[in-house]
């Protein structure tokens, strides 16, 4: 963290709202709500898209945002957590909020969010101040359209004070378990709380454990469902290069040779939600074929399989549980054609890494374990331990910092190419937390 300074908005904000650390999570909107009710309740102020599920929440906000801002609205979106900088949580326009502007509202809102400490037992959130920023940015922009991430579960999320038109839920699995419940319907149970009164529910492909409850909050409160596999679908889905190329089946209409500059099955899948969502939206008609493409053409998800070296190739994703590695291993076995592919993992401490190792091993060779520098992380003793368990002890080394195993990995990789002679062969993935990755992509920058 840098140093807070008059003259650099961002790192006083960021001190500001790191200083809210450690805190008590209280499932309650109380203190959200007499926020914005200080604020004048600015998430009132333009209709909303929220989304929330276990993974690809970001990747389908990015999409959704994409696509809307192909239709000439302006948008605000707000995602979490961010991979180097806060501003990236607040973006307009598809670009995060500046320094400047994000001093100034913190300026608006913090008198307001320090009557609110007064007020109640515990302090406000980082969360819950973050998403206060964002709604009064948005509001003060002002933005056609807000679309909205959660940041943990749904119904006693912070962000549940929009009451949105229209919710999306990705696919639902077990993560969080210690805050959402032990189950997959538990933890469904409480991410169906976005599903409010009257809105139109967008859900994807679910464990019909998970299915159930949704359903059932959906018909509680009267929401039209649509659901994948019975309203929309990918009707093909074919590997282009730098992508894929989809055709995107709504009860609207068919969208054909649509080409997303992402990789892997799950991106198609969330590609259909942000589509349906946005469909919705607009009011159900079946949306221009060619603004639907130039949307997609535009998405990017940075940290998602994202290539950001070559020679060798250097992939980042912020996958950190089981159901994440999964989707992550089908789409390097898809996408790419590593003979020998080493992984830097560093995780939380909350997490599966058993889990998580179990399923990304069949494509990984040798795994180096580090950790990045949070409170949350997992030691990289204790990640390697648990490597060695799920992998063997010969597929596993251990780092103590991430820009050492960062230097080993390129190394090894280098050695490797000088073995074969085959440079696309070999590659280094850098994944296990999306805090691991954001701290890569910084290094990797200031790295020769």
């Amino acid at each position: 963290m840098h140093s807070a300074s008059p003259d650099d908005p961002v790192s006083r904000v960021a001190a500001e709202l790191t200083a809210r650390h450690p805190h008590v999570m209280i499932p309650d909107l109380t203190r959200m709500r007499a926020l914005v009710d200080l604020l004048g309740n600015p998430q009132r102020a333009y209709p909303s898209i929220h989304l929330t599920g276990t993974n690809g929440k970001t990747s389908t906000a990015r999409m959704i945002d994409a696509l809307l801002r192909a239709h000439d609205l302006r948008t605000g979106r707000y995602t979490s957590p961010h991979l180097e900088s806060v501003t990236e949580r607040i973006a307009i326009d598809g670009e995060p909020i500046t320094p400047e502007r994000l001093g100034e509202v913190w300026d608006e809102i913090a008198p307001l969010v320090a009557l609110v400490d007064e007020s109640h037992e515990e302090r406000m959130t980082f969360f819950e101040v973050g998403t206060g920023l964002a709604f009064a940015a948005f509001a003060d922009a002002p933005v056609d359209v807000a679309v909205v991430e959660v940041g943990l579960g749904g119904a006693w999320d912070a962000t549940n004070v929009i009451e949105a038109g229209t919710a999306v839920i990705t696919p639902v699995d077990l993560d969080h378990t210690q805050m959402l419940g032990d189950t997959v319907r538990e933890i469904a149970a409480e991410k169906a709380g976005i599903v409010h009164a009257g809105a139109t529910l967008v859900l994807a492909a679910q464990h019909p454990e998970a299915a159930e409850p949704i359903l059932e909050r959906a018909a509680e409160v009267g929401a039209r469902v649509v659901a994948e596999g019975r309203d929309i679908a990918v009707v093909e889905r074919r590997i282009a290069v730098g992508g894929q190329l989809l055709t995107l089946g709504t009860r609207a209409a068919t969208y054909e040779d649509v080409l997303l500059p992402l990789h892997g099955a799950h991106q198609a899948h969330n590609a259909l939600l942000a589509l349906a969502a946005v469909e919705s939206f607009l009011g159900g008609r079946a949306l221009d074929g060619d603004v639907v493409r130039d949307g997609f053409a535009a998405a990017d998800s940075p940290g998602r399989l994202e290539i950001v070296r070559s020679s060798p190739t250097i992939l980042l994703d912020g996958a950190h549980n089981p159901a994440g590695a999964r989707a992550l291993r089908t789409a390097l076995e898809e996408a790419f054609d590593f003979g020998r592919l080493i992984a830097v993992v560093g995780m939380l401490a909350d997490k599966d890494a058993a889990g998580f190792l179990e399923q990304l091993g069949p494509v990984v060779e040798h795994v180096i374990a580090t950790a990045p520098r949070s409170p949350r992380a997992l030691p990289a003793d204790d990640l390697a331990a648990i490597a060695a368990d799920v992998l063997g002890e010969d597929a596993v080394s251990v780092a103590q910092s991430l820009p050492d195993a960062i230097d080993r990995a390129v190394a090894e990789a280098d050695v490797a190419f000088a073995e074969t002679g085959q440079l696309g062969g070999v590659g280094v993935l850098i994944t296990g937390s999306l805090v691991t990755v954001g701290e890569a992509r910084a290094l990797l920058r200031r790295m020769p």
